[in-house]
Formats: C-alpha cells, structure tokens, sequence
C-alpha cells in the first residue's frame, strides 16, 4: 500500500468507465430513491433562488438538476471529463441547462481556477471528500475558501457501519484480515495485486464531526441517509406503489436519520455547514 492513498488517475478512470451508471443509481430502485429524496430535501432546504452554486463531483448531473430546478445557477465540477460530458448532455435533454453556467474539470484538491468567495453554497455529493483520503483537509480548505462569507456547504460521505449495514453479505466474502483493516482505518482501499475496485474512505459519523468541526465552521444540520429502509430491497416496491405509504415512509426516513443513534446506519453521512463570517 502506498503512502498516499489518494490516486486521481483512479479516480477519474473508475467514473470515466462508470459512465451512465452514474446518472441512473439514485433511481434504480425504491431503496436508491429514498436516498435521492433525503439528499434532495437538504437542497431543497439550503439552497435559495438566485444562488451561485458550485456543484463539485457532479458526475452526469443529478443533483445539478435539482438544483437548477430549485432556481440556481450552477458551476458544475468533476474530475472525469466522461462525466463532465454526460452532466451536459443530460442537461440538454432534460432541459436544465439553461440553469447552469459552465463545466469545469477540477480535483476537488484544487480550485485554484475559481476565485475567493464566488459562490453562495458548494455542494458536495456522493463522497468526493472521501475519494481523496488524506487531502480531506485541503479539499476542505478549497470549498470554504471559494465561498462567500456565511456561505454553506453540503457534504455527504460514505459510512463505514452504515456500508457494512447495507453490504454485509458481500463484506463476509472478503478476507477476514483485509476487513479488519478497512474497519480499523476507515479505508476501503485495494492495491493492484487485490484487484481494481472501489477505493473511498469510509466515515463514522463521530469522525466525520469531528473532521467538520476542525475547520472552524457552523453546522447547520447533520443526518444519516436512509438509515430505516437499507436492507429492505424489493419489499420496498410495494410501499412505492402506495402513495400514502411511501409518503409516510419519507418522513419517517428523514425523521430517523436525524437521531444520533441512527447516524451510523444509512448508507452515506449529510452535512450542512456554514462559513462563518
């Protein structure tokens, strides 16, 4: 293992050949839409019309849509050029690209190619803080530096007891000695001699405090995504298909993912922060 974990190249290969996966995950089942919804309600919470968003690790657009939607004007960021192209070409088809302003290929490392205090709010989706591993820091420092003064960041990152929640019966397949380690450090890292496969750092809600709180910011809200329903797949469609119910299972959802003892359980941690002035 290398001392440094963090391998862009991986990175912008793995969502390079990830491609339209990217845009269709979060509504593949009912399970995938639950946690659409959850990140979506934060948005829809922060996020103001008129807003100048900067949308990093945007792959093919989803969250960009909501945003637009929500009457913000977007940069949209990612280090994978493919996805770049695909959050454009989405945009056209779905009729959200009006609302967005340019697209960028950056490492969310470095934004030195956009100016201090631009932007009202940064969003960061989908664990882009957990990609780079041990840069989490200066990853950081570059989204609060291009902020405005009180401007908000909202942050989601993969959990470490939630994935194992969520995953358990494919984490049993792996090596007892390798899980063990990935438990201990948070990383989920192969090298090339274990195969090509995802590499993140995984958070315990504790830890992903903690890391916030070190940079000297406001947080605002603080939650689990889908913590209830993680491990109910396709039991899932038939609430889907009842308006009421699944209604009633979106707020429980959001209700339960805000309780301290269910913060560990959903699949991903969401923050909202603010900068302070």
């Amino acid at each position: 293992m290398t001392n440094s974990l963090y391998d862009p190249q991986f990175i912008k290969n793995y969502f390079d050949d990830f491609g339209e996966r990217e845009w269709t995950r979060l509504i593949n089942t009912a399970a995938d839409e639950l946690k659409l919804h959850i990140h979506s309600h934060y948005l829809t919470k922060h996020i103001t019309s008129g807003d100048l968003v900067l949308d990093v690790g945007a792959g093919a657009g989803r969250f960009t849509q909501v945003l637009v939607n929500l009457g913000a004007t977007v940069v949209v960021a990612d280090i994978s050029q493919h996805q770049l192209d695909l959050n454009r070409r989405f945009a056209k088809e779905f009729q959200f690209v009006h609302g967005i302003k340019e697209w960028l290929q950056l490492d969310i490392c470095d934004l030195s190619a956009l100016a201090d205090q631009t932007f009202d709010a940064a969003v960061c989706y989908g664990n882009p803080l957990g990609y780079v591993f041990e840069k989490r820091d200066q990853a950081m420092r570059e989204v609060l530096r291009v902020l405005r003064s009180e401007g908000k960041a909202l942050l989601s990152v993969a959990s470490l007891w939630g994935s194992i929640h969520e995953l358990l019966p494919a984490i049993l397949k792996v090596d007892a000695e390798k899980n063990a380690e990935i438990i201990r450090t948070g990383d989920l890292y192969f090298d090339d001699s274990e195969g090509l496969r995802h590499r993140s750092h995984l958070f315990r809600a504790r830890e992903f405090r903690d890391f916030l709180e070190s940079h000297g910011i406001s947080i605002l809200d603080f939650c689990a995504s889908n913590c209830v329903s993680t491990v109910w797949g396709e039991r899932l469609n038939e609430i889907r298909a009842d308006s009421a119910r699944w209604s009633e299972l979106l707020a429980i959802e959001l209700e339960a993912c805000r309780q301290p003892g269910c913060l560990d359980m959903g699949t991903h941690l969401i923050a909202v922060v603010a900068k302070r002035s």
